[in-house]
């Protein structure tokens, strides 16, 4: 398994990550250890949840029960800021919910620090001082190791970047946002230039869109039971488009004609691009982590990724 620095940060992750957004929830308690152990097996070793997952609290419950002395193996990476009550209550990232939320996920996960303790979304009703802030004081506690955020457009990430330097704190190491071959709109245009400037790591996360780009879908035919765009309607409606149908295919023949899969185009296309240091993929059986490592292991050459350009452009 390769091992890649998260931006210019100390933190080393794994390639290949393990989402772990089934646990508590799709998956049982034992389907969770399962998974964690398969994981650990194959050399994964960056390990991303968040207090939502698993109805609220599932994901870091079940994680903490099976990690024991694993959890010094591996980088767990968590997030906060998304609603954990009907209430209004538990949400945001102010100080007060900061605190307490961080105290709640290291209670469910077992554990006396977070590697990677990410803010899930931009709270607009707070001050990005006020959060950075607080998530200092967590990382000179001890309590948290580094920090990041999910789903900031690029001004908010640079605004966020600034107020750290200006003020001396801690400051975001990675962005983790949606991005895969079907979905480029979302980092490339300005978050990825601003990530490179300020050495920010990129986590992606839908790599597969959804599962579009398993290949287990064809276009016309009955969608498989129980895969998410199946269950979830308006996933399939986001993502089966004439457009990304038709890109699809092209890609799949791409990679069959180079001797792979379009799973295995998918993520070595990803890690092939910077800042990429990596590429998160849920799992609900030990065999799609085994896909999901080996699909990290082809070497793109710039002829192909031109050429995937290319298809994508249409």
């Amino acid at each position: 398994m390769e091992i890649r620095n998260l931006g210019r940060s100390g933190l080393r992750v794994s390639a290949i990550g393990l989402g772990c957004n089934n646990f508590g929830g799709r998956i049982d308690l034992e389907g969770t250890r399962t998974v964690i152990h398969k994981a650990l097996d194959l050399g994964i070793t960056f390990f991303d949840t968040a207090d939502t997952y698993g109805n609220r609290g599932g994901s870091e419950a079940e994680m903490g029960q099976v990690l024991g002395d694993e959890r010094k193996r591996i980088v767990l990476a968590t997030k906060f800021g998304n609603p954990m009550d009907d209430a209004g209550v538990k949400v945001g990232a102010s100080r007060r919910y900061i605190m307490q939320a961080a105290e709640d996920s290291l209670r469910r996960l077992r554990t006396d620090w977070i590697d990677l303790y990410q803010i899930h979304a931009l709270d607009p009703r707070t001050p990005i001082e006020e959060t950075l802030r607080a998530l200092d004081d967590l990382v000179r506690q001890g309590k948290v190791r580094y920090i990041g955020c999910s789903n900031f457009p690029a001004w908010q990430v640079v605004e966020a970047q600034w107020t750290s330097r200006m003020h001396r704190l801690a400051a975001f190491v990675s962005c983790q946002d949606e991005y895969s071959l079907l979905v480029r709109d979302v980092v490339e245009p300005q978050l990825r230039p601003a990530m490179l400037q300020y050495g920010l790591g990129l986590l992606p996360f839908f790599p597969l869109a959804s599962g579009l780009l398993t290949g287990k879908y064809r276009r016309n035919m009955p969608l498989p039971s129980g895969t998410r765009l199946a269950n979830t309607a308006r996933l399939a409606d986001r993502y089966l488009t004439d457009r990304n149908w038709a890109a699809a295919e092209v890609l799949a023949d791409f990679a069959e004609q180079r001797g792979h899969t379009l799973l295995e185009l998918a993520f070595s296309w990803l890690l092939a691009q910077a800042p990429v240091a990596s590429v998160i993929a849920g799992a609900t059986r030990p065999e799609q982590l085994e896909q999901n490592v080996k699909a990290g292991g082809w070497a793109l050459t710039a002829e192909d990724l031109s050429a995937v350009d290319r298809i994508i452009a249409g």
